[in-house]
């Protein structure tokens, strides 16, 4: 009997891993890959049904299929490389959404308890030492309350009533009050952006780049919004190359600004994260941003090969200078060098 009990459990495991990868499947092939009959295939959708898990039928010629998802948390059915994906991302995972202090280190545990001895030595191997970097320029932590009320509305297509802070530091609350058509949450250069048009913007509503760490969320509305079609470029180009998506200058021992002959959404795909990029003219921005040094940072400005003027502070200035100085230096150098070589050469 335990022998009998222990075969089901194992192919209903099979079954579950299978079904898991969130596509259709029809039931012969499927049957064919277990390589049990079509009645031991619904005895063992039965069998996951009744652990909690939803597995829908699916209409069609020979029926099908799928999993999707329940209304209570089923037991988790995981491989070697999923195990090695989670034990690594919880430990990698840099700490973005507030309220959620230890929950990486508490999930990873849970995981863990309930892992056969094998797959935990091996997560127990992957023990990753995560480093901040200078260059990471961390953001504002994210509440993660916004990120849930937001990822709702986009995932209904409610329109989202939010008030947006201006990142100067006010109370809660305030800020622009506007109410927008959610259409995706984007993570680039370890910010969170929403995606969204806003109806009052324009005629044809105009698309803006929200920082959620600059959102304060209102009540949901629950109003349907009618799609529309996305700017040229997607999504993807939208939030690189929007200058006014709410970024604000990193903290830096040196900061400075200047203007550059380089168009405003060119320099904001290219600048650093924690830089702000301001428009000027059509072929003109204004470029902020910081670094641990003065030469650094004109290092920066000179990696857009481009025009500069209106350069702050004196500082940045006299670094740019020094630069100048110290390739003239190199060249007259190389010059000499080249110079003596052809001496010694001779005629």
């Amino acid at each position: 009997m335990m022998a009998v009990m222990a075969t089901t459990s194992a192919r209903a495991l099979r079954l579950l891993s299978t079904l898991a990868g969130g596509r259709v499947w029809p039931a012969a092939d499927l049957a064919q890959r277990l390589e049990v009959s079509a009645r031991t295939l619904r005895r063992d959708v039965d069998t996951l049904r009744g652990l909690g898990y939803t597995v829908q039928p699916v209409k069609g010629v020979g029926g099908g299929y799928r999993l999707v998802g329940g209304a209570r948390l089923p037991p988790l059915v995981l491989d070697e490389e999923q195990v090695v994906a989670i034990a690594v991302s919880l430990q990698a995972a840099p700490r973005v959404l507030a309220g959620l202090d230890g929950a990486a280190a508490s999930a990873l545990a849970s995981v863990r308890q309930v892992m056969p001895e094998r797959l935990r030595l091996e997560s127990d191997a992957l023990v990753v030492t995560a480093l901040p970097n200078l260059w990471e320029f961390p953001a504002d932590l994210i509440d993660a309350g916004v990120v849930r009320a937001v990822g709702a509305a986009v995932r209904r297509r409610h329109l989202l009533r939010v008030v947006v802070d201006g990142g100067d530091g006010g109370a809660d609350g305030a800020g622009e009050a506007v109410l927008l058509e959610p259409y995706a949450v984007v993570v680039w250069a370890a910010r969170w952006y929403l995606v969204a048009a806003d109806p009052a913007g324009s005629s044809d509503g105009r698309w803006r780049v929200l920082r959620l760490d600059r959102l304060t969320v209102r009540a949901p509305t629950g109003t349907p919004f009618a799609p529309r079609p996305l700017p040229p470029g997607g999504i993807a180009t939208l939030v690189q190359e929007t200058p006014d998506r709410g970024d604000v200058l990193a903290s830096w021992p040196c900061q400075g600004s200047a203007e550059l002959a380089v168009p405003a959404p060119l320099a904001a795909r290219f600048a650093p994260g924690g830089a702000v990029v301001e428009h000027v003219t059509e072929g003109v921005c204004r470029l902020r941003m910081g670094a641990w040094s003065w030469t650094g940072l004109a290092g920066l400005y000179l990696t857009f090969a481009a025009e500069l003027r209106a350069v702050e502070p004196d500082e940045l200035r006299a670094a740019l200078r020094g630069i100048r100085e110290r390739v003239d230096r190199s060249e007259a150098a190389t010059a000499d060098d080249a110079g003596r070589v052809d001496d010694r050469r001779g005629p």
